[in-house]
């Protein structure tokens, strides 16, 4: 069974019909009992970095991902749920997130040229580090296939961590993994087929 962390903060029930069209069964959750119970674990996210943090604290949910994600449960986040498995984040102000990666949230407009758009919404193509072997979560795909971005910042300083990137004015951080922790920048439930199969696979870790 597939846990969705339900912390106040997320795209939760087009996540889980997501999970529900490849055949996976999937709880939305805020319980840490349940989290504990899952075999896997997604942690979902949109809006601030800060509110997130905050929310994940107070619910006490921080500490039951810290304990899962050490344990060597598969864990995955999502857009905003991907930024907090990192150390901390810049926007507005200086966050401390989950510290599962190394690696800070950064704003994107200035690594871009400034006639492009901020948020960057919208498809967008994935490439994969030449210098690695394709991480499992990207079993069966190719470079190329474009997936669905929105986002206003990115995960910098984690490129020994890096399995995806894409391209907007600049290569931008698309997927980070370490061990069974990993998480993409984009939203795998709004990607159609590719981001099915970016589920499937995660499902299979």
């Amino acid at each position: 069974m597939v846990a969705i962390v339900d912390y106040g903060v997320g795209n939760l029930f087009s996540l889980r019909s997501s999970l529900a069209a490849i055949g996976e069964e999937a709880v939305v959750t805020g319980d840490a009992a349940r989290l504990r119970a899952a075999d896997r674990l997604i942690l979902p996210g949109v809006g601030a970095f800060g509110d997130a943090a905050a929310r994940l604290r107070q619910s006490g949910l921080d500490q039951a991902l810290l304990e899962e994600a050490r344990s060597g449960k598969p864990l995955l986040g999502i857009c905003l749920g991907m930024q907090l498995l990192l150390q901390r984040s810049f926007e507005y102000g200086t966050h401390q997130g989950l510290g599962l990666i190394a690696g800070s949230v950064v704003p994107i407009a200035p690594a871009i040229p400034p006639d492009y758009k901020v948020p960057h919404i919208g498809w967008n193509a994935l490439d994969f580090p030449s210098r690695r072997s394709l991480h499992p979560l990207f079993r069966g795909l190719r470079p190329g296939g474009c997936v669905y971005f929105v986002h206003s910042y990115y995960a910098a300083g984690c490129e020994s961590n890096t399995i995806a990137t894409t391209e907007y004015g600049a290569d931008l951080t698309a997927a980070i993994a370490l061990e069974n922790v990993c998480g993409v920048q984009f939203h795998p439930e709004k990607s159609g087929g590719l981001g099915l199969t970016i589920l499937k696979n995660f499902c299979k870790l």
